[in-house]
């Protein structure tokens, strides 16, 4: 029935009502925060193009997550931000750096949070690629696809060993989930997951990540590797092969730019969705609200939920310990 029989605001009046007849909600449940580690102790730095998010040496990550998980938030996703870097990023495997240590440490003081370790290259490398340079690169910067999958394995094992509950393949490098997969398995890791950034774009939004992780390139750019953002069959066919190759949750990014793309993908897949509010999503909302043009909670709550109607059943955000707790006090 047209107006003014139907008045659809009548169910909008009393704050009861809208409550009880909201359609989709946010919990910490939905959660992970990201967590940038570096070595060292007692040592907490600020990042400039990320105010509130820090540099945590190995124990103060095991504080900043133990703070979150009793906030509600069930997980955290760590990058490491090595001493050293080379050619091949042999720094990503070794056992007594800054994301292995972190492992260890975060699973002492909070044995039941769970933990997902970001498996790239990137930061690791000398020339800032997620992968190891093809012989005849020259200032192409190509990266060798089939050579960097070995090490991607190795890297996830060192993880797996120091106690990661899950490895996030983040490097868009073919047959990489297959790879890390056989060789968790072989390795006695079978129990441990896979999170593949299966369509992950290649963003203007990360700009703040690269400062954050000390990852960008030195020469060229990642759309040799990274998804164009103007396709949308082709996020569809990489989501399909990882899932096919032992994906057990896979990951759109960058998340409010790929509101379609999430929820394409949560019709089209049985598999969790996960999506990423990346470092620029972030740094937007924080400098227009420090300027008074925009009340941060309301917008990162909206944004929040706006990713979570899109499809997605787990958020990385910058906001997790934040967001918990406004939605506890909504």
């Amino acid at each position: 029935m047209p107006y003014p029989d139907t008045r659809l605001r009548r169910l909008r009046q009393h704050p009861a009502a809208r409550r009880m007849l909201q359609e989709y909600r946010i919990a910490p449940d939905n959660f992970v925060l990201p967590l940038f580690v570096h070595g060292g102790s007692g040592d907490r730095r600020e990042i400039d193009a990320m105010p509130g998010v820090f540099h945590h040496s190995p124990d103060m990550a095991a504080e900043a997550a133990a703070e979150t998980f009793d906030a509600g938030v069930p997980a955290v996703l760590l990058f490491g931000v090595p001493d050293r870097k080379d050619a091949a990023g042999s720094a990503a495997w070794a056992e007594d750096g800054p994301v292995c240590r972190s492992i260890e440490s975060i699973k002492r003081r909070s044995p039941d949070i769970h933990v997902f370790t970001d498996v790239c290259l990137c930061a690791y490398t000398e020339h800032g690629h997620c992968g190891v340079l093809a012989p005849d690169a020259g200032e192409s910067c190509r990266v060798d696809n089939d050579a960097t999958l070995p090490l991607l394995a190795r890297m996830a094992c060192a993880h797996a060993r120091a106690g990661a509950d899950a490895v996030a393949p983040s490097d868009m490098m073919d047959g990489r989930v297959r790879a890390i997969r056989r060789a968790l398995d072989d390795a006695g890791f079978a129990e441990v997951a896979i999170m593949a950034y299966s369509a992950k774009y290649a963003s203007a939004f990360y700009g703040p990540f690269r400062e954050a992780a000390d990852s960008a390139p030195r020469a060229g750019d990642r759309s040799g590797y990274q998804m164009d953002p103007a396709n949308v069959r082709e996020a569809m066919r990489e989501i399909a092969l990882d899932i096919e190759e032992g994906a057990d949750i896979v990951m759109v990014k960058p998340a409010l730019p790929c509101l379609d793309i999430i929820r394409r993908a949560a019709e089209r897949f049985d598999a969790p969705i996960a999506a990423y509010q990346v470092s620029g999503e972030y740094a937007m909302i924080k400098a227009a609200a420090a300027r008074g043009w925009m009340d941060e909670k309301r917008a990162v709550l909206e944004s929040l939920t706006a990713i979570r109607r899109a499809g997605a059943q787990i958020i990385i955000t910058y906001w997790a310990a934040d967001a918990a707790r406004w939605c506890a006090r909504r």
